[in-house]
């Protein structure tokens, strides 16, 4: 079994905590520096397993719940990018290393995102999936409307409605393990505003946020990888958005919406292990890298 530790460390005056699982292959054998996974609004230090099995044997895995997740203290009202971002250094200082493999998804993405343009030296490579890179007024409407029901006292509508909005229940779509998905988001997101009310401030802000992907990056070695059927932010923006990363790659993974790393866990773990140890991608049928786009155009640069 391998050694864990939980630290607790503050920034601006906020809890928060990481979870740090030593790694468990060869001391002498090939390795990668140390992987620090930042989940979404419903996923917390202790929900990656798939993670840490697969990627254990080469690496230190790091997850955490920063500030406004899980058991950390809430987030101010305002701009909170800074403030995570000064949180996840904080993290590489404390395990004492010059540089992490950074993985974001959904909401993760955001600020693991802004800390490779930040300090693109501290990331040696950054994986981000399920990028929430353009978000409609329609669907802010509707998570709007599931605000109305939670501010009146329907939990179970309101963990519905959100439900809805981030998975892909078009019959005519197939979605691997759609129901067990279905289910987990559902209990997720009711056991969230039922048990841990600072962590619903944050799951609102996930959800009515407009998270800034503009700007661009380079130096930093980066893989975007979406489910095919992503109904939060469409693969075809989340691609347009790859391109803005100089030298990135991007793939789709079949059969698999925004929930794909509930639906194809151990091909998400699989992906991010090829990559963080500079494998091969295109012999296990992933995609190219992109064209990077020293400009955009005016409708992409809307979403980043």
């Amino acid at each position: 079994m391998p050694e864990e530790t939980i630290r607790s460390l503050s920034v601006d005056g906020l809890r928060y905590s990481y979870r740090l699982l030593e790694r468990t292959g060869p001391a002498a054998g090939p390795g990668t520096e140390p992987v620090l996974v930042l989940g979404g609004a419903l996923q917390g230090m202790l929900g990656w397993p798939q993670m840490e099995r697969r990627l254990g044997p080469v690496a230190s895995v790091v997850t955490a719940d920063l500030p406004g997740m899980g058991s950390a203290a809430p987030l101010p009202l305002g701009p909170s990018a800074d403030v995570l971002c000064a949180a996840v250094t904080r993290i590489i200082d404390d395990l004492g290393v010059p540089r992490v493999n950074l993985f974001g998804f959904s909401y993760g993405a955001v600020p693991a995102f802004h800390c490779a343009q930040r300090d693109p030296e501290r990331i040696a490579r950054l994986v981000l999936g399920g990028v929430p890179a353009h978000i409609t007024d329609a669907q802010r409407a509707r998570w709007r409307q599931a605000a109305d029901r939670l501010a009146a006292g329907d939990r179970d509508g309101f963990a519905a409605m959100v439900t809805e909005t981030l998975m892909c229940l078009d019959p005519d779509r197939y979605v691997v393990r759609r129901d067990l998905a279905h289910r987990y988001v559902k209990r997720s997101v009711r056991h969230v505003v039922t048990d841990s009310p600072h962590a619903s401030d944050y799951l609102y802000r996930s959800l009515d946020d407009r998270p800034d992907f503009s700007g661009g990056l380079s130096g930093v070695p980066a893989l975007v990888f979406t489910g095919e059927h992503d109904t939060v932010t469409s693969p075809e923006r989340q691609r347009a958005f790859a391109a803005t990363i100089r030298g990135s790659r991007f793939t789709m993974i079949r059969d698999a919406d925004h929930w794909v790393v509930l639906e194809k866990a151990e091909e998400v773990a699989d992906l991010a292990l090829r990559f963080f140890t500079d494998r091969s991608l295109d012999s296990a049928g992933y995609l190219a890298p992109v064209p990077y786009q020293e400009r955009v155009s005016e409708e992409d640069r809307a979403f980043g």
